[in-house]
Parts: C-alpha cells; structure tokens; sequence
C-alpha cells in the first residue's frame, strides 16, 4: 500500500517509507538491557506481531515506537518521521490499545467516544460510525461504561484507537482477559482494520492468535530479536514435522518426517498392509517460540 493516506490534522507518510523503521535501537536502565539492538521495519497495511515473555522486551519496544520513551540508542522513525525529534509529525499518523488505559466509567460508551472526538476535533458523525463498526448497540452505547463487559470495553477502547483515523495502530495484548466470543469479535476488527490499509502492530502472549492473524513475528527474548518471519516459514525452519500413524491392531506410532529412519519406517509399514490412516502434525508457534527462547509463554 504505497500511496499515502490523510489524517484528521492532514499530517501524512512520507510516499516511498515503510510505515515503521526500527534501526539498532535499545533501551537500557542501568544495567539492565531491555532492549538491546533490534532493527526490523513493518509494511503498509501489514499486521506485524511482537511476541515474547514479560520483561522480554515487547511493551518497552512499543513505548518507543509511540514516543513515550525516549530510546538509549538507535532510531525509530513513523511514516518516514522521526519518532524523538518529529512527535508532532508522528502523534496523529498513530494511536494504540494498552493495557493500562482507563475509560471514565461513570459515562456511558457514547459520551466517552464523543468526549475524545471532541478532543481530536473529529466530526460528531463519527461516534456513531465508530460504535456500530466494534459492534456496540444503540442500548450498549448509552449504558454507563462501568456496566460494561471486559469486551465491550475493549471495544470502545479500539473505536477510542480510531477517533483519529491512525495509519497505524498499536495493540498490547488486546484479547487479554476475554471471553473466546468477545476475542473472535476483536480479532475481526483487526483483520478488518488491515484491509483498509491501517498498520497495526500487535504485542500478544496468545501465540494461536498471532499466528492467525500476523503477516509477520518478531520473536523476542532478553531484549533482543531471535527470529523474525512469517508464520509459516517459522514453523517450517524451527518447528517439528511429524506425523501419527494408525495401523492394522489399532495402535498408534508417532514418526519424525525429517528422519530418514522413521521414513524407512513407514515404508516397510505400508509395504507390509499396516497402516490404516496417516494424520500430518505440523509444528505451531509455540514450538517454535520454545525451540528458541528456552520456555514457553505460560
């Protein structure tokens, strides 16, 4: 997606950048390397996924990335904008989804989103618009928030995310704490949001989710990036290929695909009239997250 798009205040990428430039950046507190030396970019309209353990350095990338912390070293830049020395440039190409942000709970749904439309100098007629997008109701929207679910007020906090009409967005852990329906509904809107050409990028513990959704991962651990690819190629280049075999007496035999041993295996198996089904078990990317980082998420 190259051709740039307005915002609300007419800031736009520079034609011809990624959205996101990350170059050499790292953070450090004391001794402490949060994050240490990463470079990676994210494409126009791409769902690009940071995944890790806490402390692995997701949230503090991300808080660079925004301009609420100012890296130790390296560059960050936003649409072709520096993400330090150019934030007036960078604010309204972004918004995020964090898991710290409150909602004034003693205002219904409507007047929260009216209340920061205001604030972005967004017409009026987009409140509406925004609440039947993340699929809140006349009743829902004039309830008071503090009546809502935990993923009805994810919702608002993503039409919140949106006021703006950001050319990328930030989502940490998004789907944390919800109901299977509400992160379904949720994932939908990402995926619906990338369509029409927003960058998001998605910080997530739920490595099915991610694979789902993401173009692209980052794998990271201590602060530092151990993989970055596409799904499947990760899975393909670090996960297990096997597979399950259901033979003639009704037992079972798990075989590795990549051994020459096991293939002989199944080929003297076949040959002899035993194998009744064969199911292909791919390898996922907590697999992979595993095979690298040493341990898994949970």
């Amino acid at each position: 997606m190259e051709a740039t798009s307005g915002t609300e205040n007419g800031v736009t990428m520079e034609s011809g950048t990624p959205a996101i430039d990350v170059r050499d950046l790292s953070k450090h507190y004391g001794a402490v390397r949060a994050v240490d030396d990463i470079s990676f970019s994210v494409g126009r309209g791409e769902i690009f996924g940071l995944l890790g353990h806490n402390g692995a350095g997701k949230t503090t990338t991300i808080r660079m990335m925004t301009g609420r912390t100012v890296p130790t070293s390296g560059a960050v830049r936003i649409g072709g904008f520096d993400a330090v020395s150019q934030l007036d440039e960078v604010k309204p190409l972004i918004n995020l989804v964090f898991e710290d942000q409150n909602l004034y709970e003693r205002m219904s749904g409507y007047d929260n989103l009216k209340f920061f439309a205001e604030l972005y100098n967004a017409p009026s007629a987009k409140v509406d618009a925004l609440l039947d997008r993340v699929a809140l109701d006349d009743e829902a929207r004039k309830r008071k928030v503090k009546t809502y679910s935990s993923g009805m007020k994810q919702r608002l906090l993503i039409a919140r995310a949106l006021i703006n009409d950001p050319q990328i967005l930030f989502l940490d852990e998004p789907t944390r704490g919800l109901d299977p329906a509400s992160a379904r509904e949720l994932r939908q809107i990402v995926r619906e949001m990338a369509e029409h050409g927003t960058t998001v990028v998605l910080c997530t513990h739920y490595m099915e989710e991610a694979d789902e959704l993401c173009d692209r991962v980052a794998f990271l651990a201590s602060g530092k990036i151990v993989a970055l690819d596409t799904p499947t190629e990760l899975k393909l280049r670090y996960g297990t290929h096997s597979a399950q075999l259901l033979l003639a007496d009704r037992s079972t035999m798990t075989v590795d695909l990549s051994s020459p041993e096991d293939a002989g295996k199944i080929e003297a198996l076949m040959a002899a009239g035993q194998i009744l089904t064969i199911h292909s078990q791919e390898g996922t990317l907590e697999d992979v997250f595993v095979n690298l980082a040493g341990r898994p998420l949970s």
